[in-house]
């Protein structure tokens, strides 16, 4: 076998399967908040240095994120093993609104400290920064789309959280639970891995993987429809703005012979894209054609082809289909 075609095969089987590992562009930012200690006195010690080094919201916000991301790592300990919900009595609303915020004071301030937590940790930490450097921040509450048993799922559960930030007076939506890495089912541990793209992220995407409890945002309804049936798509997608076009939805339905049609945005013929087959092995694919800025590309449905078909483009996975026979 050519050498060549050898080393290609070798680094489409080192790309892990849902991979969610991406090299990032890093800002001027991220480079300054790099260089922070991971331990500060105190949460307005942190906002004191950070309002020293920047002065635009955005930024300020920005540095937020990145100290969080590169600092604190998710619990998935405590994911797995949640602790009881703890109750409270109270006699008037003052009273329990100050007892919800000494939960929630508490619950930062543990995340700040052992710089470990959940998203619920993650999201009362980065509004409290974001209040302590003058920016106002709300935390939004809902389900997530991760996995590909999500696609095509009946119902949304309340099971995730994130934040807005309002800069420049417009809201921005920021996941910093996942800015900082992801879980690697293959090894069986969270794995840091820096991401820029939860932070300011463009709501046509951010709306693709998340769903707030309410079903709006900003005022506008939005379709649970798209979000359960919708494909998956994964960091590299948010990043090249590889936007889906073909299919509409993320289930496809077919029988063996059928020519499946896909059409993605941001891809030529330059860049290498297949998929995976029922052995992980990869799949070239052939008789692509470039179309309006995008790519358009057929793959025949046959017996090689599993539940689900994972798109991939120079080895980091783009968006996955769920299939289902006819």
């Amino acid at each position: 076998m050519p050498q060549k075609k050898i080393a290609f095969i070798f680094l489409l089987l080192n790309s892990i399967f849902l991979n969610y590992t991406f090299a990032q562009k890093i800002s001027e930012v991220d480079k300054i908040v790099a260089k922070y200690p991971s331990k500060f006195a105190s949460t307005e010690k942190l906002a004191e240095k950070i309002e020293t080094d920047f002065n635009s919201d955005y930024d300020k916000a920005r540095a937020i994120y990145s100290w969080m991301a590169f600092n604190i790592k998710y619990d998935y300990n405590a994911f797995l093993n949640p602790p009881k919900t703890q109750g409270f009595s109270y006699s008037t609303e003052a009273e329990k609104q100050r007892k919800i915020k000494a939960l929630n004071d508490k619950m930062l301030q543990k995340a700040f400290t052992s710089r470990i937590a959940v998203c619920e940790g993650f999201t009362a930490l980065y509004q409290h920064l974001a209040e302590l450097v003058g920016l106002k921040s709300e935390i939004i509450r809902g389900d997530s789309k991760t996995r590909l048993a999500d696609i095509g799922r009946k119902i949304t559960s309340s099971n995730h959280a994130w934040n807005t930030v309002l800069i420049d007076k417009k809201w921005r939506l920021v996941d910093v639970t996942w800015g900082q890495g992801y879980y690697d089912s293959n090894k069986g541990k969270m794995v840091n891995d820096f991401t820029s793209v939860y932070f300011d992220t463009d709501p046509d995407y951010f709306f693709a993987k998340h769903f707030p409890d309410s079903g709006s945002y900003l005022g506008n309804k939005l379709s649970k429809e798209d979000f359960l049936n919708g494909p998956l798509i994964y960091n590299k997608t948010i990043e090249e703005d590889y936007k889906i076009k073909s299919p509409d939805s993320g289930i496809i339905g077919a029988k063996f012979g059928d020519k499946m049609t896909f059409e993605i945005k941001n891809i030529s013929k330059a860049d290498q894209v297949f998929y995976l087959n029922k052995k992980n092995q990869p799949v070239k694919i052939q008789n692509s054609k470039e179309k309006r800025g995008s790519l358009e590309f057929q793959i025949t449905y046959d017996k090689n082809i599993g539940d689900y078909i994972t798109i991939y483009a120079n080895t980091s996975s783009i968006v996955s289909f769920k299939i289902i026979k006819k």
